[in-house]
């Protein structure tokens, strides 16, 4: 891929982890805390995603931890370590904040809570950060 389509894929998936942060924290406002939580999730998986791109690398998966951590050390050096610790976070709440079976005798919406989502929307946007810095360093060289 053209260095320019690689810029243009990497912003295009930045753009919409942003959008998602902001979706989360609109759910959040109106109680929908297991909402929030899945879309900040959504969120930091789309920035790492976003990173992988910018690399001209195909990402696979949903995994937020295993998008930061198959990033190839030799291109982004230790930039991503702060990110590990949220991005594991984040994981735990892909399937049991959509599905009713995701936890034993309760439903997502049961299950969250605003500091749940307060703690989830905190991570991605950490990750998000370190995203758009890594994105806006890279493409500026």
């Amino acid at each position: 891929m053209s260095v320019e389509r690689v810029n243009v894929e990497a912003r295009r998936w930045l753009a919409q982890a942003q959008s998602d942060i902001a979706a989360a924290k609109s759910s959040a406002a109106s109680s929908h805390y297991e909402w929030a939580c899945f879309q900040a999730q959504q969120s930091a998986e789309k920035a790492m995603k976003a990173c992988w791109f910018s690399l001209d690398l195909d990402p696979w998966g949903y995994s937020v931890a295993k998008l930061v951590d198959g990033l190839p050390g030799n291109l982004v050096g230790q930039a991503f370590l702060p990110a590990r610790e949220p991005a594991r976070q984040l994981d735990k709440l892909y399937i049991p904040t959509r599905y009713p079976n995701g936890l034993p005798e309760m439903t997502p919406s049961e299950a969250f809570s605003a500091g749940d989502a307060e703690a989830a929307i905190s991570a991605a946007e950490q990750i998000y950060a370190l995203a758009g810095q890594f994105i806006g360093i890279k493409q500026s060289n």
